[in-house]
């Protein structure tokens, strides 16, 4: 997951949020409506309560999937500091002479103008 991948969910997470907390406002509103009948006021708020609580499941996985992801990355984050280029190039042959298909190749070309590049 990228960085701008994370930005994207916890966006979400943050709207998903604000939806479960207007939810149970609008039930609170519900409550507070002095002119509704008190037993259908409280059965609508009810519902509409529970309904906004149920998406609290899905904002935690995505809580606990974002978490996830920012723990990989950060490990990924450790190795690559841990990796030193040093060791890539000191790993590797450069000595043409022994590599027999380039060994003695310089005196067998043709020589023409030095190119500079």
């Amino acid at each position: 997951m990228s960085l701008s991948k994370l930005a994207i969910e916890l966006d979400e997470t943050a709207r998903q949020t604000a939806d479960m907390v207007d939810k149970i406002n609008e039930g609170l509103g519900v409550l507070m409506d002095e002119a509704r009948d008190c037993n259908d006021a409280r059965t609508e708020a009810i519902q509409q309560m529970i309904m906004a609580l149920q998406a609290q499941d899905r904002i935690q996985q995505r809580c606990d999937n974002i978490a996830q992801a920012a723990r990989s990355m950060a490990e990924l984050v450790e190795v690559s500091e841990k990796l030193d280029t040093s060791d890539v190039w000191a790993n590797l042959t450069l000595d043409e002479l022994r590599k027999p298909n380039l060994s003695g190749i310089a005196g067998r070309a043709l020589h023409d103008d030095i190119e500079l590049f």
